[in-house]
C-alpha cells in the first residue's frame, strides 16, 4: 500500500483561507509542494487543479518532469469546491472534460472529479443523482478514450448507498469513487460500512481523520475538524485493510481541510505526522 499527499492540505498557503482561519506569513507554489512531498518520501501526490497556476503545455510538461524525477504517482484533482453543482452546471461539465487533457499532460491516469458538494447536501438527492448519472455517463466516454479513470468524491453530499447507485448507473470500468474517509462521517454515515460497499470502486482516496470542535455548531461542516491521521475518530487502519483486500492500486492520500485548533494551524507538521502514521498502516497490512 502506497502513501501520498493531496495538495489541498496546504490550501491556506495556496491562497484559500477560510473566514475563520488566519492568513499564513508565506505562500506556497506547486513546485514547492512537489518538493515537500519528495522530502517527506511519499509515493504519490494528488494535485488540486485550483492550485495549478496555468495550463499551457510547456508548464504542464515541466510539472510532469518534476513528478517523474521525484518518482511520484499522481492523481489530477478537478472540481473544487462545487464541481458539477449536483448536475446543474453545464459550463463546469465542459471544463471537466477539458481538464482530462491536462490530467494526461502531467501523466495522471486517475482524475478526481466532484459531482455535488456540501452546498447541495440539503437539496433533493434523487434529481442530482439522475442528472449526474447522465453527465458522468457522457463524460466517461471521453475518459475511456483517453485512458483516464474518473473518481467522483463523496464531497459531504451523498451517503455510501447513493454513491454506489451513481457509480452503478454510469456502469463503466472507468468511473468510480475518490473515497474520502472523513466526509462520510460528516453526513452521519459509517465510513467502514461505506468502504465495504465501495472498496471495489475506489480509484483514489482522501485520508482524513476528524474530531469534534468545541464551541462550533454541529451543523457547521467543520464541527468535525481535521487532525493528523491517527489522532481522530476515523478507523483508517480498517479502511486501508479493506482497500488492500479489494486489491486497491492507488495510494492513501492525506488530506487536511480545516485543521483542528489543537494543532494551531500547523498543517505541515500535521501532514508529516499523518504520513508517518500511514506508513505504519501500510506496513501493518502488508
Amino acid at each position: 500500500m502506497k502513501v501520498g499527499i493531496d495538495s489541498y492540505c496546504y490550501h491556506r498557503f495556496f491562497g484559500e483561507v477560510y473566514d475563520d482561519q488566519n492568513k499564513p506569513s508565506k505562500g506556497m507554489t506547486l513546485e514547492d509542494f512537489i518538493t515537500r512531498a519528495k522530502q517527506l518520501k511519499v509515493d504519490g501526490v494528488s494535485l488540486e487543479s485550483c492550485f495549478i497556476p496555468r495550463f499551457d503545455a510547456g508548464f504542464l510538461k515541466e510539472i510532469k518532469g518534476m513528478l517523474d524525477d521525484a518518482g511520484l504517482d499522481r492523481v489530477y484533482a478537478w472540481g473544487h469546491p462545487d464541481g458539477l453543482e449536483g448536475g446543474k452546471n453545464k459550463k463546469a461539465f465542459d471544463e471537466m472534460v477539458e481538464h482530462m487533457e491536462y490530467a494526461k499532460a502531467i501523466g495522471a491516469d486517475v482524475m478526481r472529479v466532484v459531482g455535488s458538494s456540501l452546498m447541495f447536501r440539503f437539496e433533493p438527492h434523487e434529481p442530482q443523482i439522475e442528472k449526474l448519472s447522465r453527465m458522468f455517463g457522457k463524460a466517461v466516454k471521453t475518459a475511456e478514450k483517453a485512458g483516464i479513470k474518473l473518481a467522483d468524491e463523496n464531497h459531504i453530499d451523498f451517503d455510501p448507498d447513493e454513491m454506489v447507485r451513481l457509480i452503478e448507473n454510469v456502469n463503466s470500468p472507468n468511473f468510480g469513487i475518490n473515497f474520502d474517509t472523513g466526509n462520510f462521517m460528516r453526513v452521519q454515515a459509517d465510513p467502514i460500512e461505506g468502504m465495504k460497499k465501495l472498496a471495489k470502486y475506489t480509484f483514489a482516496t482522501h485520508v482524513k481523520d476528524l474530531k469534534p470542535m468545541t464551541g462550533v455548531p454541529v451543523t457547521n461542516w467543520h464541527f468535525f475538524a481535521s487532525t493528523p491521521v491517527g489522532d481522530g475518530y476515523v478507523d483508517n487502519f480498517e479502511l486501508a485493510r479493506l482497500l488492500k483486500e479489494a486489491d486497491y492500486k492507488g495510494f492513501l492520500a492525506v488530506e487536511i481541510d480545516f485543521l483542528h485548533p489543537d494543532y494551531r494551524e500547523n498543517e505541515d507538521k500535521a501532514v508529516a505526522q499523518s504520513v508517518k502514521y500511514l506508513k505504519k498502516i501500510a506496513a501493518g497490512i502488508g
